[in-house]
């Protein structure tokens, strides 16, 4: 059995930056800001291991060597919340591709709507971040996962502000080709699948309620 490899951002930084978000005080810009600081910090420690390519730099004193990276992820938001996601991966990552995938959540059976898909028809051997602030019951996750490994897409790593331990175990038994970047992982969900403690809506809080049915 394959294990799924996990990376828990443990840093002073991170996790003010999640108390802003997880506290019911923070208004939107505040949490707006805030995501977006920890976008960042997870973005950078997703892209840790990617491959790079070499070349000669001058300086203004003499010859260095240079550091790129070889091929850029494709970053790929899960819509609505992942949106507030983008900016700050492109922030690391200026030559990103990005693509979109539209989940909506079905309040009654707690199961993703997709409703847009705009992606790269071949991602065969391609870097793909999925950008979602939080991972619950991990069915729209893995949703996007699957239609990424339909692609051909095999290096895929998730990246989330938030964490349930039910989500989490159903990526890893899930047998797709995918790793986790997470701030922290809360233990569990309540009777309507949010995470708990969790932090709330994450799409509410960054752009006020949903006033339309997707």
């Amino acid at each position: 059995m394959v294990v799924m490899d996990i990376t828990v951002v443990d840093h002073p930084l991170a996790a003010s930056r999640l108390t802003i978000m997880r506290d019911e005080r923070s208004d939107n810009a505040a949490f707006r800001a805030a995501l977006a600081d920890l976008g960042t910090m997870l973005v950078y420690e997703a892209s840790r291991d990617l491959p790079v390519e070499r070349f000669e730099c001058k300086t203004p004193v003499a010859m260095a060597e240079g550091i790129r990276l070889e091929d850029p992820p494709i970053i790929v938001p899960v819509i609505r919340a992942g949106l507030g996601m983008v900016d700050p991966a492109l922030s690391m990552i200026p030559d990103a591709q990005v693509g979109f995938i539209g989940l909506a959540r079905d309040e009654k059976t707690h199961e993703p709507v997709p409703y847009l898909e705009a992606l790269p028809h071949d991602l065969s051997g391609r870097t793909v971040f999925v950008v979602d602030p939080m991972l619950a019951t991990g069915g729209s996750l893995l949703h996007a996962i699957r239609l990424l490994a339909a692609r051909g897409a095999t290096d895929i790593t998730a990246i989330c502000m938030v964490s349930a331990q039910p989500g989490v175990d159903a990526l890893a038994q899930s047998g797709l080709p995918v790793r986790l970047v997470t701030a922290c992982i809360d233990p569990e969900l309540n009777e309507d699948a949010y995470i708990v403690p969790g932090l709330g809506d994450a799409g509410d809080r960054l752009y006020g309620p949903r006033n339309i049915d997707i």
